[in-house]
């Protein structure tokens, strides 16, 4: 699952230094602000590709899902990067923990056998 989640969290963070470039010329929000706020985000995106393993990691990625989408309200485009990416972090928790599931019970199985 960390995996998963890490590398939908560095690119998150890499389309939100994209789109921040983008939104400098389509929105009416000031570049220092916009510069701030995206800044934050991609900084709290790589931070918590660091402490996925720990508890409550999962929880603070929705959180930064919601807030981008929520973030649409100024910048509209990020109503749609938000929802894809809510997607993509979803997809990584699920199926992450389904890959985890599966790892545990072969390794299972090869000590019993061993």
């Amino acid at each position: 699952m960390r995996t998963l989640c890490s590398s939908t969290l560095i690119s998150e963070a890499m389309v939100i230094g994209f789109a921040a470039l983008v939104a400098m010329r389509l929105s009416h929000v000031s570049s220092a602000t916009l510069w701030s706020v995206s800044g934050a985000a991609m900084v709290l995106c790589v931070l918590l590709c660091g402490v996925l393993n720990r508890r409550g990691a999962v929880t603070i990625g929705w959180a930064l899902q919601i807030a981008l989408i929520a973030s649409g309200a100024v910048v509209g485009m990020m109503y749609g990067l938000g929802v894809i990416f809510a997607g993509l972090w979803w997809a990584s928790v699920h199926y992450g923990r389904k890959i985890d599931v599966i790892k545990a019970a072969r390794a299972a199985d090869a000590a019993a056998q061993a």
